[in-house]
């Protein structure tokens, strides 16, 4: 498929929303590419990665096998995504020990207006549907309850979290950051980014990637064979994230949402930054959706 600067550009652009989304516990970057009209096609690129491809590089037919992988789309995604990383991480480390309040909101205002996205792309509500969309959420809600564990910082665990987490992180609704919360891994590889830790990003980078084309084949064909409940499934798993997001808790770990006590200036500051969080997602949908069109129209 070939694509204008401008259309790489938007790529790029949706890579770091991704990104942006992936640093925080509790937001999917799987619901940004969702929303920005990429998933599906993030999908079948990382399928792409197959022995088909390994055949074409050991027989060093490299011009068929740059035909047949998407690299120049993979790659516009993979800067986006690096690009928010080493500019956010720091910057969203410091915020969620100043300002966490301020944050949770925006967050929940970005997955609250994600969710009616997602569930606008389901297909016949039936009776059946809302029961899993509702276990779903159960579930989703259950897991973000469990506390953080202590866990060990060898290589081994290292690689298995990131191969679990980059599982999270492509499904819409679950959050690979809270995965890496629940392991006990978040602060550590966050700190790792922050301090250019080449050596253990790369032990985690390793795990995510064969973590990642293993797993998105099996997310594959269900969208392919089962899409509706499939969908369904992923926004109840959205709806139960709400729990992590939740801005006021009433305990250190953060883990028990509770309403305010009053409505004083604060809570209406944090209220306008959900809303704000909210108008953010209609309005790169609206604008994902335009460039789409117009790009379908030009061909």
């Amino acid at each position: 498929m070939k694509r204008t600067f401008t259309e790489y550009l938007r790529i790029c652009l949706a890579g770091f929303c991704m990104g942006a989304a992936d640093i925080v516990p509790g937001v999917s970057g799987g619901t940004m590419a969702f929303i920005l009209g990429i998933y599906q096609e993030l999908l079948n690129s990382i399928k792409s990665a197959d022995s088909h491809l390994l055949r074409l590089l050991l027989r060093l037919k490299f011009s068929e096998a740059s035909n047949y992988f998407p690299w120049r789309f993979l790659t516009a995604v993979g800067i986006g995504i690096l690009i928010a990383i080493l500019t956010l991480a720091k910057v969203l480390e410091t915020q969620l020990e100043t300002n966490p309040t301020q944050i949770w909101s925006f967050f929940f205002g970005l997955v609250l207006a994600s969710i009616f996205t997602v569930a606008r792309s389901i297909k016949d509500w039936r009776p059946s549907l809302i029961l899993f969309a509702a276990s779903s959420c159960l579930v989703s809600y259950s897991i973000l309850g469990v506390t953080p564990t202590t866990t060990p910082e060898t290589n081994w665990f290292l690689f298995l979290s990131g191969a679990i987490a980059i599982n999270a992180m492509i499904l819409p609704g679950i959050s690979g950051a809270y995965i890496l919360v629940l392991l006990g891994k978040y602060k550590y590889i966050l700190s790792a980014v922050n301090s250019r830790d080449v050596f253990t990003l790369a032990i985690v980078l390793a795990g995510a990637a064969i973590g990642l084309t293993t797993f998105v084949r099996l997310l594959s064909w269900l969208l392919d064979k089962y899409r509706n409940t499939t969908m369904t499934l992923l926004t109840g798993l959205m709806i139960g994230s709400l729990r992590r997001l939740w801005p006021w808790k009433s305990d250190a770990n953060q883990m028990s949402p509770i309403l305010p006590e009053t409505i004083n200036n604060e809570i209406l500051l944090s209220i306008a930054i959900a809303i704000a969080g909210m108008m953010a997602i209609l309005i790169i949908t609206k604008i994902s959706a335009n460039m789409e069109r117009s790009s379908k129209i030009s061909e």
